[in-house]
């Protein structure tokens, strides 16, 4: 026996908060790792807090009924549960590609962050990236010291393929670049195509990042190289596919520029989120982000940095080790219904899954554009509470594809430190903002409360406002 399972045949469609909630019931969930399959359904390992649990989790799982699925279960042996993950198994809307560590490319870099270029690319271009016996993708690697992944056998009878290159930046271009030379010349012989475009994958989290506030990153990339950027909707995300399609029409010159800011820019917004989930780590002690799950496309959109790892190690999580602690949100008021669910099943979900008391507050009004949630709970189980609330926003479209989700936060504060937070001239204000790319308001003339505290509210993206 083991404190870690495998769970196969879940829907593709199945909402990751459901699947949580589900493993919730059993026990603690220490973490939950989507797999590479070649299969239409998607196959999870589980790693509960103790044996016991996973052995309950099994009895009781096996031969759950999701519509026309059925779950299969097994044991994976404890040898597996305590040795490194593999390298590299990445698949479409799999992350487990995205471990720190040096590329062939990168050695003399060790502290730089790997950060693969995910492309899609027609099924008919596969042969000829490959070449006759290898050759033309051993080339390739060997020119731009990458490591490149293609992955024939996903999406069977799909029309495009994923290739993931692990590179340093200007590695990940080269490769890039001659691979669209190599299927624009393919497809020239063939006839097959006049253009072909570029598809970047990007994981969703960090796509609101690359678009710009009102679009303007995204309009000054098209207009610095001459391209068309779009961008696939949130709406073809599922529990399969936590990734969006950049789509970039130009010549092949103009679609390699446009890789180039468009890596830069997911590069540095996903370097800040490894540095915001290492601070979280740090502020909460033993806090195990791998196993967060924050947004409900993917389970593991957080980056599993050994930070954060070593950071859980350091000092296993105790609920009753802080104190609990109460935050107040702001949503848009017409998402209250997606937030509470049918028959209040996803509210009821998300505070189990969390750990957390979630409530949300009357109208107060009838023209209220808002509402006000509040979270009480250890500042982890407010982290997980947030961060799905976030996940949900973003996944009901109540915040258009262009927007980042920003929400209001108000937290609470002893008066007499009122000033403390505000700092010198507003020194310690204006370095908080700084820092976290979060607006920080301290209202001067507040009225203590009954005790004697006040009101600061911070609004910002969901890491902005967590750090």
């Amino acid at each position: 026996r083991s404190r870690k399972i495998q769970i196969r045949n879940i829907p593709p469609h199945l909402q990751w908060e459901v699947l949580d909630g589900l493993l919730a019931q059993y026990g603690t969930v220490e973490n939950v790792e989507q797999v590479n399959t070649d299969t239409e359904t998607a196959v999870v390992n589980v790693t509960y807090a103790t044996k016991e649990e996973a052995k309950v989790a099994i009895e009781k799982l096996s031969g759950h009924q999701f519509e026309n699925y059925s779950f299969k279960i097994s044991y994976i042996p404890d040898e597996e549960v305590s040795s490194p993950p593999p390298p590299q198994r990445s698949r479409r809307g799999g992350h487990s590609s995205r471990e720190r560590g040096s590329s062939p490319g990168g050695s003399s870099q060790p502290k730089q962050l790997d950060f693969p270029l995910r492309m899609l690319v027609p099924t008919q271009f596969v042969g000829a990236i490959i070449g006759k016996e290898g050759l033309t993708i051993k080339n390739l690697t060997k020119q731009t010291q990458s490591k490149v992944d293609i992955h024939r056998k996903e999406n069977a009878g799909a029309a495009e393929k994923p290739i993931t290159i692990h590179a340093t930046p200007e590695g990940c271009s080269e490769a890039c670049r001659m691979i669209l030379d190599i299927m624009q010349k393919e497809a020239d012989e063939t006839k097959s195509a006049e253009e072909i475009p570029l598809k970047i994958l990007a994981h969703n989290s960090l796509v609101g990042r690359l678009i710009g506030k009102e679009g303007r990153n995204l309009k000054k990339i098209e207009q610095d190289t001459g391209t068309k950027i779009t961008i696939s909707p949130l709406q073809d995300l599922t529990i399969y596919n936590p990734e969006r399609t950049i789509t970039v029409k130009g010549s092949t010159e103009a679609c390699s520029n446009a890789e180039v800011e468009i890596m830069k820019k997911l590069r540095e917004a996903y370097e800040n989120d490894v540095v915001a989930v290492n601070q979280q780590a740090n502020l909460i002690p033993g806090l195990n982000l791998s196993s967060l799950g924050i947004f409900s496309t993917g389970l593991s959109m957080l980056p599993s940095t050994p930070g954060a790892r070593g950071a859980a190690a350091a000092a296993p999580y105790h609920p009753f080790a802080l104190p609990e602690q109460e935050v107040v949100k702001f949503i848009p008021a017409q998402s209250v219904g997606a937030i509470i669910g049918k028959k209040g099943q996803h509210i009821k979900q998300l505070a189990r899954f969390a750990g957390a008391s979630i409530k949300i507050a009357p109208a107060e009004g009838p023209e209220a554009s808002e509402r006000m949630v509040i979270i009480t709970g250890p500042p982890e189980a407010q982290f997980k509470a947030q961060g799905r609330i976030f996940g949900k926003l973003k996944e009901e479209n109540f915040f258009n594809p262009k927007e980042e989700v920003k929400l209001e936060a108000h937290i609470k504060v002893p008066s007499f430190a009122a000033g403390r937070v505000i700092g010198k001239g507003g020194k310690t204000v204006n370095e908080l903002q700084n820092l976290t790319s979060a607006e920080v308001i301290v209202p001067r003339d507040q009225t203590p409360d009954e005790n004697e505290e006040v009101i600061v509210k911070i609004i910002g993206h969901f890491f902005a406002s967590q750090v």
